[in-house]
């Protein structure tokens, strides 16, 4: 169901809902208006919940030949919008934030399981099947923060449909749950690509480490990028740690990846 839609002179931007297990899913969509249909790209929200700067990176992706889509996964809480921004107008990080403002914004998180995010891609997966829109064969995922966890876990979830992702910044990679993407990475397909902050509690580098040893096991190709001097959320051009050069760097990487495993219809047409 198309909610809302407009047109700019290159993309066609539209929310529509996804019909879940649990419910509707709200889901900005943007996409070129020609030369379609498209490979689908699933960006995963981080823990600030959807909001135009996610929307401005799928537009990016959507620029160059892919269907892109940013569910809503708090859609059971209803509509979460979280934003606390310094005197420059910048968003500001976790850690930044006093232990009150903290808690309202981990909040909606600590309600949505992973298990649910999982059950909600498979909707986004049939949901794709049926946009005239999308080429929906072959699939490709970004994620950050948490996001980066649930690329991962879509990869290994449904490999023959997943076969660009990239986890920038993810938390909790390797952990102690019975959901843990490092348990999963022999079911890998295509190729992954993972961006990590040198400086990040949530992915230190001894994981990091780790997981490139556990990824050799896998017929995946994989790579990462360990940023000198960033620090967890880097990758987001709205956060006062924002680190563009990282950033660059990992969209130079994606692009590659996404060129290589899921290209556009008009560049495969052009060869």
């Amino acid at each position: 169901m198309v909610l809302e839609g407009h047109k700019s002179l290159s993309m066609q931007d539209h929310f529509v809902e996804v019909p879940t297990a649990t419910g509707r899913m709200e889901t900005f969509v943007t996409h070129p208006q020609q030369d379609g249909p498209f490979p689908p790209v699933i960006l995963y929200m981080d823990i600030w919940g959807v909001r135009e700067e996610l929307y401005d990176l799928a537009r990016r992706v959507g620029t160059v030949g892919y269907y892109v889509m940013v569910p809503d996964f708090y859609y059971r809480q209803g509509r979460i919008r979280t934003d606390f921004r310094d005197s420059h107008g910048k968003a500001i990080s976790l850690d930044r934030l006093d232990k009150e403002a903290q808690q309202r914004a981990l909040a909606p998180q600590k309600k949505l399981s992973d298990a649910m995010v999982m059950e909600d891609t498979g909707a986004i997966l049939n949901f794709l099947s049926q946009d005239k829109n999308a080429d929906a064969r072959s699939v490709g995922a970004i994620g950050y923060c948490m996001g980066g966890r649930h690329a991962l876990q879509a990869a290994a979830r449904y490999p023959e449909r997943f076969k660009a992702s990239a986890s920038l910044h993810g938390t909790s990679l390797i952990s102690e749950r019975s959901d843990s993407p490092h348990l999963s990475v022999i079911k890998l397909q295509g190729e992954v690509y993972c961006g990590f902050a040198e400086y990040d509690a949530y992915a230190p580098l001894s994981m990091v480490d780790e997981l490139a040893r556990l990824m050799k096991q896998s017929s995946v190709r994989y790579r990462y990028e360990i940023h000198r001097n960033a620090r967890h959320g880097y990758a987001l051009p709205d956060r006062d740690i924002h680190e563009k050069y990282a950033a660059e760097r990992d969209w130079e990487l994606i692009f590659a990846m996404l060129h290589r495993q899921i290209p556009p219809y008009a560049a495969v047409a052009a060869h």
